[in-house]
């Protein structure tokens, strides 16, 4: 049997989400339900450039444990006039005083918790074909009113 290469990572680039107020949904099935809605952005980087669009929104579910399921559909459009449906799905969780902040807003270092996302993107402009054969994945970090990912291409 050969040897199978192991998978790199390639930077893609960093996505700046800016989130509108969050709307609670109550208790679910499985935990505390709400939605934040996706209204803007910018996307910067080697592979990919552009601002996201004022389209879709983040459904969240956070368990009893503090775990926060994210669960986001938006899109970008590239700086020549592309765009590309993004499908974010990922955890967060650290320590409940780490949490407890994030919740009140407030500045907290990344390395702090555990925010990281699987992600796929989708076009139909030739010119970014790639994408939709290509799976990546995500390190972000929860801002006052903005969510930071920087978006990797697993190779």
């Amino acid at each position: 049997m050969s040897d199978l290469p192991a998978p790199t990572l390639e930077h893609v680039c960093t996505l700046t989400v800016l989130l509108d107020d969050i709307r609670e949904m109550g208790q679910g099935r499985a935990g505390q339900r709400r939605i934040i809605p996706i209204t803007g952005g910018s996307v910067e980087g080697p592979l990919l450039s552009g601002r996201i669009l004022n389209i879709g929104a983040d459904w969240q579910t956070i368990f009893a444990d503090g775990l926060a399921e994210l669960d986001t559909r938006y899109a970008m459009e590239t700086t020549d006039g592309a765009t590309i449906e993004i499908r974010n799905y990922g955890f967060r969780h650290g320590p409940k005083d780490v949490m407890d902040a994030l919740a009140r807003g407030e500045q907290v270092d990344a390395s702090h918790y555990y925010m990281r996302t699987h992600a796929r993107l989708e076009t139909g402009d030739p010119r970014y074909d790639w994408v939709n054969r290509t799976l990546f994945t995500g390190v972000g970090a929860r801002l006052e009113h903005s969510v930071q990912i920087d978006l990797y291409a697993l190779r």
